[in-house]
């Protein structure tokens, strides 16, 4: 256990949040905050809200277990804070979250670390929703947010570009569409450990991933020996190019009819879900890991940091 004390740890989960994740980063700050309870933790529930940074020193906890998802939370900026409060803190640090958080930019990190990638550009929202910026099939994201939040796809026969909504950014990240299966793979620190293939009725968009039945989960995924070995490789070197700490999870889209070469990164999460059925806490228990065994080591790791 953490600390040197006889009196348990104490821990703060920050979650919720002003992001577009706030309802799923509060689903996994209550669960992760319940586990933490039954390992014997001291924990605080800490809803992130403008006033955070005081309210950490009030509670002063020993490590700040970080639940918290997309902007703000996961692209820097309170790993900054916390930096700057000199409190250890669960998941990836200040570069590594605002790299990973950047799509286009990890990109390039992965491909500088020979990861297979598909092209992309950043082209102004207004330019998009005019005319097709690269020939369909194309996808239209956010550049900086995460859980599938305003994904649009273009298929083939498309006649006209995307109508974006209006609350979609100034810019956009356009890139080819990957086809295939929907694979993941966890990474705990130094170790990638095993694939999942997500089964869907059609896009893992963000209904598929949070709402019940949008998604069915095989771990480990039935699929070809060199392929899993290739996704446990890219997600452990796709960890290592990013500078990653602690859990990440990489996603992946898997080509069949090409065989190895159909494998593509699609990106990397540094502060994935974490509820007990969330993909990695999933991974996590079927390599022996319960969930409560899964954030206590996040914690416990945490604090060697300091």
């Amino acid at each position: 256990m953490v600390g040197s004390s006889r009196t348990a740890p104490k821990v703060a989960v920050i979650m919720g949040g002003p992001s577009a994740e706030h309802a799923v980063s509060m689903s996994s700050g209550h669960e992760c905050a319940a586990a933490l309870r039954d390992e014997g933790f001291d924990v605080v529930e800490l809803p992130a809200e403008r006033d955070l940074a005081m309210r950490l020193n009030d509670v002063a906890p020993d490590v700040v277990f970080n639940a918290l998802h997309g902007r703000w939370g996961e692209d820097g900026c309170v790993q900054g804070l916390l930096e700057w409060l000199q409190i250890p803190y669960t998941h990836s640090g200040v570069l590594a979250s605002a790299l990973a958080m950047d799509k286009q930019a990890s990109k390039a990190a992965y491909r500088a670390a020979g990861l297979p990638v598909v092209e992309s550009v950043i082209a102004p929202r207004d330019e998009v929703r005019a005319r097709h910026v690269m020939a369909p099939p194309y996808v239209v994201k956010p550049n900086n947010e995460g859980s599938s939040v305003g994904v649009y796809i273009v298929h083939e026969a498309a006649n006209a570009p995307p109508q974006l909504a209006q609350d979609m950014p100034d810019a956009v990240m356009v890139e080819s569409y990957a086809p295939g299966r929907e694979l993941t793979t966890t990474v705990m620190d130094d170790r990638a450990l095993t694939v999942t293939d997500i089964v869907t009725d059609g896009w893992y968009d963000y209904s598929a991933k949070y709402e019940p039945g949008g998604s069915r989960h095989v771990v480990p995924a039935d699929i070809p020996a060199d392929i899993f070995d290739l996704c446990m490789d890219y997600a452990l070197r796709a960890h290592r190019a990013l500078g990653c700490r602690g859990v990440s999870r990489t996603d992946f889209r898997w080509d069949e009819a090409r065989g190895t070469e159909g494998l593509i990164l699609l990106e990397t999460n540094t502060q994935p879900g974490m509820t007990p059925t969330s993909l990695s806490p999933e991974q996590a228990r079927a390599t022996g890991m319960s969930f409560g065994e899964m954030c206590r080591w996040m914690v416990e790791d945490a604090s060697c940091l300091r």
